[in-house]
Order: structure tokens, then sequence, then C-alpha cells
């Protein structure tokens, strides 16, 4: 990046240091993008025959889950409250689907309301 007046910042060094200075931005420029990706992936969890499937997952800090209704006649209501974090669906109609992003760390049972047998255990790295 160069302003009015000023050297390139890699500009005054050498060929080989140059190319390593460039390498080194280009890796951290790419890393930071593939921070903000991971962030970005929702994995859908189904609700289907009174059961979350799969009845666990893991997933890093930041990511969203989507919980899909995937039953053709039976509503659900996901759920959880913790002290660390709750969220709450309400009712959810067949073909409904609620997206819910993870922002704290831990091990967190979602539960459906309307089918008390049904949990989801979220491991949030």
């Amino acid at each position: 990046m160069r302003f009015k007046g000023s050297k390139s910042l890699v500009s005054g060094l050498s060929g080989c240091r140059r190319l390593a200075a460039v390498t080194v931005v280009m890796a951290l420029a790419g890393g930071a993008i593939t921070g903000l990706a991971l962030a970005d992936v929702v994995q859908s969890v189904s609700q289907k025959g009174r059961e979350f499937q799969p009845g666990e997952i893991t997933i890093k800090r930041g990511q969203s889950i989507a919980i899909v209704n995937d039953d053709a006649d039976l509503l659900h209501h996901a759920y959880l409250r913790t002290t660390a974090f709750s969220f709450d669906s309400g009712d959810q109609k067949p073909g409904a689907r609620f997206e819910v992003a993870f922002t704290e760390a831990g091990t967190f049972t979602v539960r459906c309301a309307i089918h008390p047998k049904m949990k989801l255990v979220v491991t949030v790295q």
C-alpha cells in the first residue's frame, strides 16, 4: 500500500526479504479470511421422528447451527436455557428452519419443549 510521498511497505527490502514479507502478509490475510469463513459455516440439525439428527454436534465458538423441522406433520420447539447462553425457537411448523449462533464456549443440551425426550448436545470449542 502506498500513500502520496511514502515508499511501499516492502519496496525498501531486498528481493528475498521482499518475497518473504509478501508471503507473510498474504498468509496473515488468508488466515483472517479463513477465520471469518469458519464463523459463517452453518451446520444443519434435523428434527425428525421425535429426535435431533445428529444427536451430538461440535462447533467452533461463533458458528451457527440451523435447526430444521423435517417432520411432515409434527411441530417442534427447540430451546436452551442456561446462565451462559439461551435461545428459544418458538413453535416450528414442518419445514421451518431456526438458525442460532453459539457465542459462548461450553457443552449445551438443546431440548424440544413439545417432545421432552428429544435432546441435542452441542459442544462449542
